[in-house]
C-alpha cells in the first residue's frame, strides 16, 4: 500500500513538472511572437518615413527653385528623381567649357538655394549621399570630343562651386562629384539643343536595414 502511494505521488509530481515546462515554452513563444511583431511594425514605419521623404524631395526641389532662383522657370526638374537639368546655353558658349559671366551669375543664385534644400532637412541630408554634376552634349560632332567637353564642363561647374561662399558650402562640396556623359544619352538621329545640358543628379542611400533591425540598447545604469 505504501509503495503504491509513493508511486502515485511521484506520478503527480512529474505531471506538475511537465505542465510547468510547457507553460514556460508557451510564455517564451508568446514573447518571441510579440518581439517580432514589434520589430515588423518598427521597420514598416521607418520604410514609410523613407518613402515619404523620397516622394517629397522632387516637389520641394521644384517649388523652391521656381520661387527663389531668378530664371528658375528655365530649369527642368524630374518629378520622380529630383534631377535638375540646366540648359547649356545658360552656362556656356557653344563648344566652350569656360563658364560665361551669365552662367556664373546663375550658379551664384542657384547653388546656395539648391544646397539649402538638402541641408535644411535631416531626412534629405541622410538620404542624399552624392550630388553628381553631369555634363551632356548632343550627338553632333566627334563622340570622343563630346565626352571630353562634357567632362570639362562638369568640372568647370564643380570648380566654381568650390570658389563660392555660402553657409552650407563645405558640406555641399563633400557630396559633389563631377562626371561627363558626352552624347551617351543624346538623340543619335538629330542634333537636339535639349541634349546639351548640365544635370544635377542625386545619388541616394538605400534604407539602412541594419539600423532598422537593431534592438535599442538599454540605458546605462546611473553610477552612485
Amino acid at each position: 500500500m505504501s509503495d503504491f502511494y509513493e508511486f502515485e505521488m511521484e506520478g503527480e509530481i512529474l505531471e506538475e513538472q511537465d505542465s510547468g515546462v510547457w507553460l514556460s515554452i508557451g510564455d517564451l513563444m508568446s514573447g518571441l511572437l510579440m518581439f517580432f511583431a514589434l520589430l515588423f511594425i518598427t521597420v514598416m514605419v521607418q520604410l514609410k518615413q523613407y518613402q515619404e521623404a523620397f516622394d517629397k524631395l522632387p516637389l520641394v526641389i521644384l517649388n523652391t527653385l521656381r520661387q527663389e532662383v531668378p530664371g528658375g522657370d528655365k530649369l527642368e526638374v524630374d518629378p520622380r528623381t529630383g534631377d535638375v537639368s540646366i540648359p547649356d546655353a545658360i552656362l556656356f558658349d557653344e563648344g566652350s567649357a569656360e563658364l560665361k559671366p551669365a552662367g556664373r551669375q546663375f550658379l551664384l543664385n542657384f547653388i546656395p538655394v539648391y544646397s539649402n534644400v538638402i541641408f535644411s532637412n535631416d531626412e534629405f541630408e541622410r538620404m542624399i549621399t552624392r550630388v553628381i554634376i553631369e555634363g551632356h552634349t548632343s550627338s553632333f560632332g566627334d563622340e570622343r570630343e563630346n565626352m571630353q567637353l562634357s567632362l570639362q564642363r562638369a568640372l568647370s561647374v564643380s570648380d566654381y562651386i568650390s570658389s563660392l561662399n555660402f553657409p552650407t558650402q563645405s558640406q555641399f562640396k563633400y557630396k559633389v562629384l563631377a562626371a561627363g556623359r558626352g552624347e551617351l544619352d543624346a538623340d543619335q538621329k538629330i542634333d537636339s539643343p535639349g541634349d546639351r545640358k548640365v544635370v544635377f543628379r542625386f545619388q541616394l542611400r538605400p534604407p539602412d536595414w541594419g539600423k532598422m533591425f537593431s534592438v535599442p540598447s538599454s540605458s546605462p545604469e546611473t553610477q552612485p
